[in-house]
């Protein structure tokens, strides 16, 4: 096997198309925002969050999602957003990533004083700034940093999630819970594809994130349906908590074009429906369908090893089986502060745990700014995925990786 060096993991051009703008903060950045808004913290120092919050490992993903209610509490206005979404494009490019697809629920940054538009302006405004700057700073045929936006629709919430969703609630207090969950994705989905259509802001896909348990995906068909017939690209949260059942639904009912951990893919015992009688061919039916589509894999695995009881060894994750049948995947951070890590750590991880080629690490490279959903012309982006892949081979040849 080849060396890879830290040197050439940060030197190459990389991706990540699945972090969290709630989850990603500057911890020093949390405990400002919180001292001038006067919110109360468990702790004012990283010391003391790490300790309390934002802990190595957690019980499951539930316990791993409560972060989130501290993060939000210090992202509910224009300003915080804006320099929440600057920070983490800043932290992205300073390890060598190039495009960076950041998303996150705008409904749950939403106020009276606050909109949906002007909640996505803020967070271009933080985006593109970064950008701007990080161009200004690049090396002879180094590729340009770019960035997306993806909207994230909720599996599950209630009344107290914001207020946005409070109101949402008093004005379908009739109805249940599903008819709720199926009105606000809808509304974001309408949302969404209206801002894009009409202005500059860089939304470029539609996810549904959130509790995978006893929250199917058949509540946001209607949403998905709209963002599909509107040439928007699609993501989903699944097989992160629920089994090979969960990344069906995402692929056959939403048109998911990539799965969000997609971790459970191999796992018979987390198929639950009585019509599956045989789920070794279940799986393997799932799996040629998900490689013959290009179908791609947002692995995340930190955050997989954190939130998965029975997953301590992270050598023991699908991504081997994964990789043994080729299928097309690329490494993300999910969340850069709750999960403590960055892209080049989870690459890292990746190279030091499985065997991956020197080719087959090009392809996973590649794959992430193929599969991206990068927001100009298909001429366009067939140059920049080859702009990327040379400057890759020439730090290839610098490093002598072969």
């Amino acid at each position: 096997m080849p060396r890879y060096t830290p040197e050439f993991i940060r030197a190459i051009p990389k991706t990540d198309l699945h972090v969290h703008l709630d989850g990603s903060l500057r911890l020093g950045t949390l405990i400002d925002l919180a001292r001038e808004r006067k919110i109360e913290l468990p702790s004012y120092t990283e010391e003391g969050l790490n300790r309390l919050v934002f802990k190595e490992s957690y019980r499951d993903l539930n316990e791993y999602l409560l972060c989130f209610g501290l993060t939000l509490k210090v992202m509910q206005d224009a300003e915080a957003l804006e320099r929440t979404a600057y920070e983490l494009a800043q932290d992205n490019w300073a390890e060598g990533v190039r495009y960076v697809e950041v998303r996150f629920a705008p409904q749950l940054h939403m106020s009276p004083d606050l909109d949906f538009q002007a909640v996505m302006r803020a967070v271009d405004r933080g985006l593109r700034r970064a950008r701007e700057e990080a161009n200004r700073a690049l090396g002879p045929g180094e590729p340009a940093f770019d960035y997306g936006i993806i909207v994230c629709a909720m599996r599950f919430f209630d009344e107290r999630a914001s207020t946005y969703y409070a109101n949402l609630y008093r004005i379908l207090s009739y109805s249940g819970q599903q008819d709720v969950i199926r009105a606000a994705s809808l509304e974001l989905a309408r949302a969404g594809v209206q801002l894009r259509r009409e202005t500059d802001v860089q939304i470029v896909g539609f996810d549904l994130a959130g509790a995978e348990s006893g929250y199917p995906a058949s509540a946001h068909e209607e949403s998905y349906d709209y963002v599909h017939k509107n040439f928007m690209r699609k993501t989903v949260h699944a097989g992160e908590a629920y089994g090979p059942e969960s990344i069906f639904q995402a692929v056959a009912k939403l048109h998911a074009d990539r799965i969000g951990h997609g971790l459970h893919l191999f796992d018979e015992n987390l198929i639950y429906s009585g019509s599956v009688q045989d789920k070794r061919a279940y799986i393997a039916s799932l799996v040629d369908y998900i490689a013959e589509n290009r179908t791609t894999i947002e692995v995340c695995l930190t955050s997989n090893v954190q939130t998965s009881p029975a997953l301590r060894d992270i050598s023991n994750h699908s991504v081997r089986l994964m990789l043994d049948h080729r299928l097309s995947l690329t490494f993300c951070t999910d969340n850069r502060l709750v999960s403590h890590t960055s892209v080049v750590r989870e690459l890292t991880l990746a190279l030091e745990n499985f065997d991956i080629a020197p080719d087959q690490l090009k392809d996973i490279i590649a794959y992430g700014f193929k599969r991206s959903f990068y927001y100009h012309p298909y001429p366009m982006k067939r140059k920049w995925v080859r702009q990327v892949i040379d400057y890759y081979e020439t730090l290839e040849k610098k490093f002598r990786i072969s």
